[in-house]
């Protein structure tokens, strides 16, 4: 038996000689992992291109983006600030804190009244970082998952990383751009799917599930073994009648939602998940890992916003009026076919008797009337081609702008 010196000598006496010097254009070049070639978030490129026209001196219409223009309310701010001098800001619990658990289980009491443990709620780095969570927790590698067309894009990019599968459910204006009960048990029969994703109100579309057909897909859901994963995200963004939540027909549903939209705090990358008992430890494990924690001061903040509702009321009443300017004043521009819009901020366009080419047309708008909107490719690679979406999140000031030059423009 060698000792360990004997073992030092005896590898360094059979070490290779070292290869010669090679010049960087000899060099191998290390492959990009194939989970990375997902595609772009288009509208995050057209906000590129809007910023590079504002910074040439140009004034941009945003209406490509779905971010309140008003700020976090001052009862954030407020809290925040205060917390700034009494509160080191250091990790969290992977949960979250929990005054802020606390919190939004209150919130779920007050308005829908469902009793939701805030043991069951983890507080995560904005909305994207609960969909990660979700996808890592409930599917394996791939895995398939439902998700209806049009619809927000980053689902199925996220899916492609993470090496799972998107099955996409067309949805047509007879159904109101929401998947059926019987579409998912086909997706189920054919494709095998494991889960299903729907956002209400949905992006870009604007439309809602209405609660029968919400409480038919949460019984076939659970019928078929699927988990079901509600984007709630717009939540508090209603017009003519108020969304419901999944967990008023599904305790075992997983819920998403965000401080970005109603509460006006995108920036600021805060949200939450509530699911299942059996699921909090598997997610804190993942979070822990992945995140740690979401950020300290945007959870202090996103605490002090259930105290602004009066502001983010007023809010939601200025996208109301948004909304009507807009549906008025849209046709008149030449942009007459509207998607029925119940919810959100966005108002999604059939422009197809106009191009067949959504983003040389969205470009050609921006680059002429300095008007930016996403085209429809971004939430749909098939039919998107014939549609926009128009965000009316910003001023109503801008929204009567942006009227004005599109009538111009279709001139």
């Amino acid at each position: 038996m060698t000792d360990s010196k004997s073992k030092i000598i005896s590898n360094t006496a059979i070490r290779p000689e070292p290869a010669p010097a090679r010049s960087p254009q000899e060099l191998p070049i290390p492959a990009v992992a194939m989970r990375s070639q997902i595609d772009s978030f288009i509208v995050m490129d057209v906000m590129r291109a809007a910023a590079a026209k504002e910074a040439a001196g140009e004034r941009v219409i945003h209406m490509e983006v779905g971010q309140p223009a008003s700020p976090a309310p001052r009862a954030a701010r407020d809290a925040l600030r205060a917390a700034l001098d009494i509160d080191s800001l250091g990790y969290t619990l992977a949960l979250g804190m929990e005054p802020l658990r606390e919190r939004i289980a209150q919130h779920y009491r007050e308005t829908y009244a469902v009793d939701v443990p805030a043991e069951r709620i983890v507080v995560t780095t904005g909305s994207s970082a609960g969909f990660i969570l979700a996808f890592l927790a409930l599917f394996d590698q791939g895995d398939a998952v439902a998700l209806p067309s049009p619809g927000y894009p980053c689902y199925r990019q996220i899916l492609k990383a993470l090496g799972q599968r998107a099955v996409m459910i067309g949805t047509v204006a007879e159904t109101r751009w929401m998947p059926t009960a019987s579409a998912i048990e086909t997706a189920h029969a054919e494709a095998g799917i494991r889960g299903l994703l729907i956002a209400s109100p949905a992006n870009p579309t604007g439309t809602m599930l209405e609660p029968q057909r919400l409480a038919e897909i949460c019984a076939t859901c659970q019928r078929l073994g699927l988990w079901f994963i509600s984007d709630e995200i717009y939540h508090g963004l209603t017009y003519d009648v108020p969304a419901v939540t999944a967990l008023s027909h599904n305790d075992d549903a997983i819920v998403i939602n965000s401080f970005s939209k109603y509460f006006s705090m995108t920036g600021w990358r805060v949200g939450w998940m509530v699911v299942p008992d059996r699921l909090v430890r598997v997610i804190e494990r993942l979070a822990q890992n992945l995140y740690i924690a979401a950020p300290a001061a945007s959870q202090v903040a996103a605490l002090g916003a259930f105290d602004g509702r009066d502001e983010l009321e007023a809010n939601r009443r200025v996208y109301a009026e948004n909304r009507e300017l807009l549906l008025a004043g849209l046709p008149r521009a030449g942009f007459d076919r509207i998607v029925p819009a119940d919810g959100a901020f966005y108002l999604y366009c059939d422009v197809g008797h106009l191009t067949d080419d959504s983003p040389a047309f969205a470009s050609r708008m921006l680059n002429e009337i300095g008007v930016a909107v996403t085209p429809g490719v971004d939430f749909d690679a098939e039919l998107g081609k014939r549609y926009l979406r128009f965000s009316y999140a910003g001023a109503t000031a801008d929204m009567a702008e942006a009227v004005r030059r599109l009538a111009g423009w279709r001139r």
